[in-house]
Parts: structure tokens; C-alpha cells; sequence
């Protein structure tokens, strides 16, 4: 039987035998109530509804004599009706108690009784009040002195009754004297047996437990000692036996677990010198990368410093290209006045020749009047010789004034026609002028072209600049990670003895474990130990202006994600699996 069983039924017996005490308890106080509380729910009540029946009777009993007394006719009145009264209060008093205060069948049959000498006194009395009302007065009162046996027996049923609720009452008190007496024998004798039964099982209980946890003590004792060896036998199936199956089996782990600890410090201590010695080659790695940075670094600044010098030409050729074409606009501007200008001579050659034109025509109709003038003076003889002369002066001004006029036209003519060429030769020109400003814009795009791509590569290069920049942050902290790994292994072999020697206290059965590896765990402590170099940091890098403020605006970045990349991850090893090879170790490192 298990513990938690005992325990229940030792519970349950107590709470049995409360039970069992309750319940007889308030068995027994049920009938104490009932046999106590008889006297106040049935014999005072049926005390006081006789008192009533037995007042009123008496009250009766001395009215009829005062009525026999022949009083005045008002009197009788007063007395008649009070004995009427009385008589209705006597009759419900006795209906009172038949209802709720019968007791048992003798109780009903002296109340039978009552009601049967009450009745035949009642005859008796109305018998005489109406020989009294006749006025026979006398024999009235003969009749009622005659019923002195009727009154006898009327008081003698009246007080049996009385005595009998008056025994009842007092039966009722010795009966519940008699219940409690009793109740208390029952509750002392079972609690007293609860107690026995619950104190034997308890002390049994107790022993038990108590062997058992001191059993345990011992165990738990030897196992703290680092005594691993023993073995621990039970056959019992209850709690205490599974608990000592269950130290057996943690003692049985325990060996287990410090046998596969012992040999996994040997796999720490030869973790430990393998991540020393990747340390080491991290390092040399290291230097070497931050000596490749520092020459890209140098290599970097020269093509800074030409992709620089070639934006700052681009920018002059632009400048110079806008100029060019803004002159070439102008000439053309220029060459299309001269044109219009050309085209406006022209025109007033035009009309000179137009001019010339009429003065010769006038020149010869002169010369035609003159000839004419001449004839007409000829005709005339003598008389007309002075007009003949003035028409010959006139005739050889018309002829000079034609000549004139003909070598002006030709003149004019002629310099129509260079007008004409000269026309167009300006428009040969403005054509020429509206190619040359096309070709000026065309070069000043591609100038621009060429000084947006030079600015663009001069950016290009400032974020190259900035990355090696971060490089260069990311070898040094690469370089810190080393000293960090460095001292992690140092810590790792440290504690690797400390875990040796916290598990020397144990014991195995076959006293057999891997001895001390403190030589194999210090094997490389001292190449553990050997100072990182940081390798030598880069000047820093000149470019334009724009890179300089990119990277004035972006601080150097703690630790970023590459560089936590970087950083060794400690190797994940089972404890009972240590036959990993140095380059699975490096891998994993």
C-alpha cells in the first residue's frame, strides 16, 4: 500500500468517525430537542387552554348562583349574557386543545370527558336559569344544590386532566435527561476509538516516513560527497520507493553525464588550442588584408586626384563651349542684319535705275526738241540764228546728259549686280553661321555630357573611398575580434581546468577517468597569448568636396553587421561526440 493511500485512510477514519460523532450527535439532539421542548410546545399550551376552560367555567358556576339570587331584571340581563360568554370561551378552549394540544388516546378521552360533564352541567344550568326566569325560583336553586355530584364530577375530570399535561411534562424532562446521558456515552466512546485507531496508524506512519527520508538522507548525502558508485535497491512500491528508484536512477545518470564531461574536457582543451592557432592565422590575415587596403587606399587617391582634375577641365571646356556658342548666335544675329541690310541696297539700286531710266528719256526727247528748234530757227533764216544757237547749246547738253546717264546706269547696273552677288554671299554666310551655331550647341551637350559623367565618376569614387574607409574600420575591429577570441580561449582553457577538477570529486565504479589534461589544455596557451598587431591605418583618402562631406555626414559605424560576420562563433559540440578533425574545427571556428 502506498503512502498517499495510508494517508487517505488514516483521513478517512477521522473524517469517518467525525462523521459517525456528528451524525449520533445530532440523532441524539433531535430527540433531546423533542423530548425537551414537549413541555413548551404541548404541555403549556394545554396547561393554559384548560386554565382558560377551568376560568370560565368557575366564572359560570358563580354567575348562576347570582342569577338564582332573583336580581333585577337589568342584572339578569348582564348575567345572562356574560354566561354566555363564558360558556362560548369554555367551548373554544376545549376545541383549542382537541386540535393542537391532544397528546395520546387517554389525553383525548379525559377530554371527552371534560366535554361530557361540561355538557351535562350546562343542561343542568340552563334548566335552573329557566325554572328561574319561570320564578320558580327555589326550585331553581334545589335543582342546582341537588348537582353538587355533577360539579364533583365535572372539577375531577378538569384536574385528572390537568395533572395528567402536568406528567406528561415532567416525563418529557427525565426522557431527554436520559438522551443526553447517552449521547455523551456514544460521541466519548467513538471518538476514543477514532483516536486509538488514528494514533496507532499515525505512529506506524510516521516510522515509516521517517526511515524512509533518513534512507534517503544517506544516499543524497554520499552523492553530494561525489561517491557515485553505489547502488540502490528497494522493494516497495510506494512513494519512498520511488523516490529511492528514482535517486538510483539520477546517481546512474550522474555517472553517465560525468563520464561524458570528462572526456568533453579533453575535446574543450583540444578545442581550445585549435581556435588558438586559427587566432594566429586570423591574424596574419589580417595584417595582410589592411596592407592591401592601405595600397588601394594610396592607388585610390591618384585616381582621385586625375578623375578631379579631369571634371575641373570638363567644366572649363563647358564654360568656354557656352561662350562659343553664345558668339556664334550673336554673328549669326549680325550676318541676318547685313543680310537684310544687302537686300534693302538692292532695292534702292532698283529704283536709281529706274531714275537713271526717266533722266535718259528726258535727255533724248531734249535732244529731239532741240533737233526740231534747230529746223524751226533754220526756217526761220536770220532771224531765227540766235535761237539756233541756243537749240545746238541745248542739243549738246541733252547728248551729254544722255551720255552721263548711260554711264551712270552702267555704273549702276553694275553695282546691282555686286549687290546681288554680295546677297548672296551674306545668305552662303548666315547658312554657314546657322551650321556652325548648330555644331557649337552639339559640342557644348557633349561637353556637358562628358563634365555630368566626370562629376558622377568623381561621386563614384568618394563612395569607393568611403568603403574602403569602412573596410579599413572593419580590419581593425576584425583585429580586436582576435585579441577577443585569443582571450576567449584562454578563458575557455582556464575553465576547461576548472571543470576538470570540480568533477575529480567523483567517484565511478570503475574508478577509471581521463587523467589531468592541464598540459594538454596549456599545449598553446602561450601561442594564445601572443598580441595581435593592429596593422597600420591608412591615411585618409582626398577627393571633392562632395565626398569629403558624404563622409563627414556618415560616422564610422560601431560594429556593423560584416563585421559581427566576422567575429568566431563558438564551435556547436555534443559532450559525448569529440573527434572532430583541426580543419572541421577551423571551418566551425
Amino acid at each position: 500500500m502506498t503512502i498517499a493511500r495510508k494517508l487517505y485512510l488514516l483521513i478517512s477514519s477521522v473524517v469517518i468517525g467525525f462523521i459517525l460523532v456528528t451524525g449520533l450527535s445530532v440523532f441524539e439532539l433531535n430527540k433531546v430537542n423533542t423530548a425537551a421542548s414537549y413541555s413548551t410546545v404541548n404541555t403549556v399550551p394545554s396547561l393554559l387552554d384548560l386554565g382558560v376552560a377551568t376560568k370560565h367555567l368557575a366564572t359560570i358556576r358563580v354567575l348562576i348562583w347570582r342569577y338564582l339570587a332573583d336580581p333585577s331584571a337589568s342584572e339578569k340581563a348582564s348575567i345572562d349574557k356574560t354566561m354566555s360568554e363564558s360558556h362560548e370561551k369554555v367551548v373554544a378552549a376545549l376545541a383549542k386543545y382537541e386540535k393542537d394540544d391532544l397528546s395520546d388516546d387517554t389525553d383525548k378521552g379525559m377530554l371527552e370527558a371534560e366535554k361530557a360533564t361540561f355538557a351535562e352541567y350546562e343542561k343542568m344550568r340552563e334548566k335552573a336559569q329557566t325554572l328561574a326566569d319561570a320564578g320558580s325560583i327555589d326550585e331553581a336553586r334545589k335543582l342546582m344544590a341537588n348537582g353538587a355530584d355533577t360539579v364533583a364530577k365535572m372539577e375531577k375530570a378538569f384536574g385528572e386532566h390537568l395533572s395528567y399535561n402536568e406528567k406528561l411534562g415532567q416525563q418529557g424532562a427525565e426522557a431527554a435527561t436520559e438522551t443526553i446521558n447517552f449521547a455523551n456515552t456514544i460521541s466519548i466512546s467513538v471518538s476514543l476509538l477514532v483516536i486509538v485507531i488514528v494514533a496507532i496508524t499515525g505512529v506506524l506512519l510516521a516510522r515509516r516516513i521517517v526511515r524512509s527520508l533518513l534512507e534517503a538522507v544517506e544516499v543524497t548525502k554520499a552523492v553530494a560527497g561525489g561517491d557515485l558508485t553505489m547502488h540502490v535497491g528497494t522493494d516497495s512500491n510506494d512513494e519512498f520507493g520511488k523516490l529511492m528508484q528514482a535517486i538510483d536512477s539520477m546517481i546512474t545518470s550522474l555517472r553517465k553525464i560525468v563520464g561524458e564531461v570528462r572526456t568533453s574536457v579533453n575535446t574543450i582543451a583540444t578545442a581550445s588550442n585549435e581556435i588558438a592557432s586559427g587566432n594566429m592565422d586570423l591574424s596574419s590575415r589580417t595584417e595582410q588584408q589592411a596592407g592591401s587596403l592601405e595600397e588601394t587606399a594610396s592607388a585610390m587617391e591618384e585616381l582621385t586626384s586625375t578623375v578631379t582634375q579631369n571634371a575641373d577641365n570638363a567644366r572649363q571646356a563647358n564654360q568656354l563651349a557656352v561662350s562659343a556658342s553664345g558668339v556664334a548666335s550673336e554673328g549669326g544675329d549680325v550676318v541676318n542684319q547685313v543680310i537684310v541690310t544687302m537686300d534693302a541696297i538692292n532695292a534702292s539700286s532698283r529704283k536709281i535705275v529706274d531714275i537713271i531710266s526717266v533722266i535718259d528719256g528726258i535727255a533724248f526727247q531734249t535732244n529731239i526738241l532741240a533737233l526740231n528748234a534747230a529746223v524751226e530757227a533754220a526756217r526761220a533764216g536770220e532771224q531765227g540764228r540766235g535761237f539756233a544757237v541756243v537749240a545746238s547749246e541745248v542739243r549738246s547738253l541733252a547728248q551729254r546728259s544722255a551720255a552721263a546717264a548711260k554711264e551712270i546706269k552702267g555704273l549702276i547696273d553694275d553695282s546691282v549686280h555686286k549687290v546681288e552677288d554680295g546677297s548672296k554671299l551674306v545668305a552662303q554666310a548666315g547658312t554657314t553661321m546657322e551650321q556652325v551655331v548648330s555644331s557649337v550647341k552639339h559640342v557644348t551637350d557633349v561637353v556637358g555630357e562628358i563634365s555630368a559623367a566626370s562629376a558622377e565618376q568623381s561621386n563614384g569614387i568618394g563612395q569607393i573611398n568611403q568603403a574602403i574607409t569602412l573596410m579599413d574600420e572593419a580590419t581593425q575591429q576584425n583585429a580586436a575580434l582576435v585579441e577577443q577570441a585569443a582571450a576567449a580561449s584562454k578563458s575557455l582553457q582556464d575553465q576547461a581546468e576548472t571543470l576538470e577538477k570540480a568533477i575529480d570529486i567523483f567517484r565511478l565504479e570503475n574508478n577509471s577517468h581521463s587523467g589531468h589534461s592541464s598540459a594538454g589544455v596549456q599545449h598553446h596557451a602561450s601561442r594564445a597569448k601572443t598580441p595581435v598587431k593592429h596593422p597600420a591605418r591608412p591615411s585618409s583618402v582626398k577627393h571633392d568636396g562632395s565626398a569629403d562631406a558624404g563622409k563627414a555626414a556618415t560616422p564610422p559605424p560601431a560594429i556593423t553587421a560584416s563585421s559581427r560576420e566576422l567575429a568566431p562563433k563558438a564551435p556547436e559540440r555534443k559532450l559525448a561526440t569529440a573527434t572532430a578533425d583541426d580543419n572541421d574545427s577551423w571551418e566551425q571556428f
